[in-house]
């Protein structure tokens, strides 16, 4: 895998990256298929649980975020609506929070009102795609990443920014602007 540039975070334009430039993952099919469940567990590793639909596809077709469902079979509450499940996603999104974005991301939270507006927004569109799923009293108002005052998990902030397309979660889509060289949803390296 090639570097991932880290676009600066000085430049009001990463702020909010334009719809156009967010790449976009595959959302027409979101069923979930047994051969999507051997993927998953490839992918994952393990069984995947709690899965309810494929949110997100690779071109070729394959997983890059599941659905689940707020509490998993054995009772267990489970925020994490969308999970990024393809590894190379993974690995591209790790390899920015190992160089310490997140906390700048949370700095320009509290210092920016608009960035910090839309990403509330995203929070409320993270709860209410949770409770269509079903509620549940532990983990109700509280959302997933860090939401929404800070930036506490990338991955989960990519994959809720590829099942709901550019323009929902403005973190999550600017991350995806900083991977597009590295790693992206409209070029399979499954």
């Amino acid at each position: 895998m090639s570097e991932i540039p880290v676009v600066s975070t000085d430049d009001p334009s990463a702020v909010h990256p334009p719809a156009a430039d967010v790449p976009r993952a595959r959302t027409d099919a979101p069923d979930v298929a047994e051969s999507d469940v051997a993927v998953l567990a490839e992918q994952l590793g393990r069984p995947p649980r709690g899965v309810v639909g494929i949110a997100a596809r690779c071109v070729c077709g394959r997983p890059l975020v599941v659905r689940t469902a707020p509490r998993l079979d054995d009772g267990t509450p489970f925020p994490t609506t969308y999970y990024l499940t393809c590894p190379p996603a993974v690995a591209a999104v790790s390899t920015l929070e190992a160089s310490g974005l997140m906390k700048e991301l949370t700095a320009r939270l509290a210092e920016d009102e608009e960035l910090a507006r839309a990403y509330r927004s995203a929070h409320e569109a993270y709860l209410r795609d949770r409770e269509a799923l079903g509620e549940v009293p532990e983990i109700a108002g509280v959302s997933a990443g860090g939401m929404p005052t800070r930036v506490k998990c990338l991955h989960v902030l990519v994959g809720h920014a590829l099942a709901a397309g550019p323009g929902v979660n403005p973190v999550g889509d600017e991350v995806l602007v900083m991977l597009r060289d590295a790693w992206r949803p409209d070029r399979c390296t499954c």
